[in-house]
């Protein structure tokens, strides 16, 4: 980037789905953050920030730009061109998730406000199909709370420096489904599940007896290294060829014991190699 180019995050994606969540975690993360702005005024703004104003800044698009959204993909080329970083993020959830959301929050459907919700969504799916083909990211939201999307948000759009991707470590359990946002995931149920013994049933893999049991085996101990291996040849490819983070997710069954304690040992040994590692144990607290 040069003295004058900013760093832009363009966040979209369906009604519901936590867009209002990601652009608070950016500001609270240190981005000039506009709700709504008509996209076409998107290069006024670089223009008007000039350099050494507004480094980093995020804004949404989505449906309510109206007539002008389908003018989405040619202005965030233009802006590409004129040497700004831009990266669109998408922001999804299931039909089902979507639903949920609008009868808890008795919110109308910005598509559908005399019509159904379910007529709402798919028109709204159809009218953002071109920009989530043009999203450098897609998250799914269906299994996050605020707490989680907004960890993952400022994970992924963290303005520290960085020699490398930023990554996050998610322990997760298949019991409740695969992560979606993923990028790598390895099955840890071949190892014994200390859920069957007796004294370590009601512990969580962050508890040193549970760590212990999981982590002193020598299958444990060659996994742990060719997962590591493997990281470190991934990594720098992943790097040229610009993807800015990345998710490796571990699950067992239930996501409280064998891969927490994998996650949290993945975590302390590539720390000091690679500096921005996040942990996040997804479904430690489930019953």
């Amino acid at each position: 980037m040069t003295a004058s180019s900013k760093q832009i995050i363009v966040i979209t994606g369906m009604s519901g789905s936590g867009k209002t969540t990601a652009i608070r975690a950016l500001e609270d993360a240190g981005f000039f953050c506009i709700d709504n702005l008509p996209v076409l005024l998107l290069p006024k703004l670089t223009e008007l920030a000039g350099a050494g104003q507004f480094e980093r800044m995020a804004l949404v698009v989505d449906v309510r730009e109206g007539v002008f959204l389908k003018d989405a993909p040619r202005v965030l080329a233009d802006v590409r061109r004129a040497g700004h970083q831009v990266d669109v993020l998408f922001l999804d959830s299931s039909d089902d998730s979507l639903l949920r959301r609008f009868s808890e929050t008795r919110r109308r459907h910005p598509l559908a406000p005399e019509g159904t919700v379910a007529e709402g969504i798919k028109a709204e799916r159809d009218a953002l199909r071109d920009l989530r083909e043009l999203a450098d990211q897609v998250i799914d939201s269906s299994a996050l709370n605020v707490h989680d999307l907004k960890r993952m948000v400022q994970a992924r759009f963290s303005p520290e420096p960085a020699s490398g991707p930023s990554l996050s470590i998610m322990s997760f359990g298949y019991r409740y489904g695969v992560p979606p946002q993923a990028d790598l995931v390895f099955d840890v149920r071949f190892l014994p599940n200390p859920y069957f013994v007796a004294d370590l049933k009601g512990l969580t893999g962050k508890n040193a007896k549970v760590a212990s049991y999981v982590l002193d085996r020598d299958e444990t101990q060659q996994f742990l290294e060719k997962i590591v291996d493997l990281c470190r040849f991934l990594f720098p490819r992943y790097q040229k060829e610009g993807k800015s983070y990345l998710t490796v997710a571990l699950g067992c069954t239930g996501g409280k014991h064998r891969s927490v304690a994998i996650a949290q040992e993945l975590v302390r040994r590539l720390a000091d190699e690679h500096g921005r590692v996040q942990l996040w144990d997804r479904d430690i607290e489930k019953e």
